[in-house]
């Protein structure tokens, strides 16, 4: 039986000098270990949808993998405690160089480098992003607009981040949720890879700040442009100018401040 997004509690309410007791929705959060070819790699804390989103993202994300063709096999299985392991097949090449990587570790919720070794695993080395798309400030606020209505387990719970992947002149074709940043991320671009889209024809909109994990992933995938509805790290600025990411922060209602490579941006 799948675990549910969310559920139900009991709690006790004070508002306006009156105590309630009323029902209220909370998100729920589950351990999900990622194991490839029976080798555990990492246990993180997610919202149990989309799992295989997760895992596949995740591997192209973090870059266990070079492209999505290296991943042959995605599969959930439930564990009778209520947690989940994700089974992920690559190429005998990529799980050879898994294998040398120290990392075997649990995770926080939605940790972003998690489990590194070592600073050069942790913090790679830019990829450079093509010219990529371009995008109208009208559409960019469209967008944002338009996110609200896809954040059903929010709407109910108030506590999870989205990520979407939005392309000009179509809106946003894809929308994740997760109790952490960079899981609702990384099942984006699973999802991504799972419909054999490709990345670069749009760009990430996520509703959470953009650290330096959000724009190592962008560019990793091959995405010219991330908007976040808060603020950036000065880390991530760096990245993203050395990286030729489009990096918008504090995309708000009628604002939103560009902090790298604004010629993809037309207002």
């Amino acid at each position: 039986m799948r675990v549910p997004s969310s559920r139900d509690v009991e709690v006790d309410r004070w508002r306006d000098d009156k105590l309630e007791h009323v029902i209220d929705r909370v998100a729920e959060e589950v351990p999900v270990a990622l194991t490839y070819h029976g080798v555990s790699h990492v246990v993180m804390l997610a919202t149990p949808a989309d799992l295989e989103d997760l895992a596949a993202g995740f591997t192209l994300s973090e870059s266990i993998v070079g492209t999505p063709e290296e991943i042959r096999s995605v599969e959930m299985q439930e564990r009778d405690d209520g947690s989940f392991e994700v089974r992920i097949g690559i190429t005998a090449e990529r799980f050879s160089g898994l294998l040398r990587r120290e990392r075997n570790i649990s995770g926080r919720t939605g940790c972003g480098l998690c489990g590194a070794a070592t600073v050069e695993e942790a913090i790679r080395d830019p990829v450079n992003v093509s010219q990529g798309i371009e995008l109208t400030s009208v559409e960019l606020h469209a967008a944002l607009e338009d996110l609200r209505a896809h954040q059903r387990v929010n709407a109910q719970t108030g506590s999870v981040h989205a990520a979407a992947w939005v392309v000009p002149g179509k809106g946003i074709q894809i929308v994740r949720e997760d109790v952490g940043r960079h899981n609702a991320l990384d099942k984006v671009i699973g999802a991504l890879i799972r419909k054999r889209e490709d990345p670069s024809k749009g760009w990430f909109l996520i509703t959470s700040r953009a650290s330096y994990e959000m724009v190592q992933k962008t560019t990793t995938v091959g995405v010219s442009l991330l908007v976040a509805v808060s603020a950036p790290t000065a880390f991530a600025v760096r990245l993203a100018q050395a990286a030729g990411l489009t990096l918008i922060g504090f995309a708000r209602q009628n604002q939103h401040v560009i902090y790298a490579h604004p010629s993809r941006l037309i207002t």
